[in-house]
């Protein structure tokens, strides 16, 4: 398991390597480096709804999610990270599978605007302390400026 400086360093190097499109990887890297990360996903803001993008894990049959729905359109109405121990007793959990037993959900945004969110799930309940929760702000703070400027140009094309 790698430290949260190591796993940023790879995030900064992946995104200099590939821009927004490095998404995957750093997906792929942070279960990889962080194994009570089952499932990695980024979702995307387009218009009044979040839309699945990359992600790692088992297949989500939550592929566009209305803002204010499940935990991660709560993230997107509450404009802040959202961490919930056990989604068993939150109401507002949309069921992937099964195995999941908490969550976080990290917004992603530049100039005051949100463009997505980082979503991972654990099959540990609780797992998600304020380390992640840093490690995860950071990665999201990280994106924001390569999300922007591919938004920017898709909007141009």
């Amino acid at each position: 398991m790698g430290t949260s400086e190591e796993i940023l360093g790879q995030v900064e190097a992946l995104i200099k390597r590939a821009g927004a499109e490095c998404l995957q990887d750093i997906c792929a890297m942070l279960q990889r480096e962080r194994p009570h990360y089952n499932w990695v996903g980024i979702y995307f803001l387009e218009g009044s709804e979040l839309v699945l993008g990359p992600f790692v894990g088992a297949p989500s049959p939550h592929t566009r999610i209305p803002i204010g729905r499940g935990i991660c359109g709560a993230a997107v109405r509450e404009r802040q990270t959202v961490v919930v121990p056990d989604v068993n007793a939150d109401p507002r959990y949309l069921a992937c599978s099964l195995e999941t037993k908490s969550e976080i959900v990290v917004l992603i945004e530049f100039d005051g605007r949100i463009l997505g969110e980082i979503d991972i799930d654990s099959h540990s309940p609780n797992a998600f302390g304020p380390d992640d929760r840093t490690l995860l702000e950071e990665v999201a703070r990280l994106l924001a400026p390569r999300l922007a400027e591919k938004a920017k140009i898709e909007k141009g094309k």
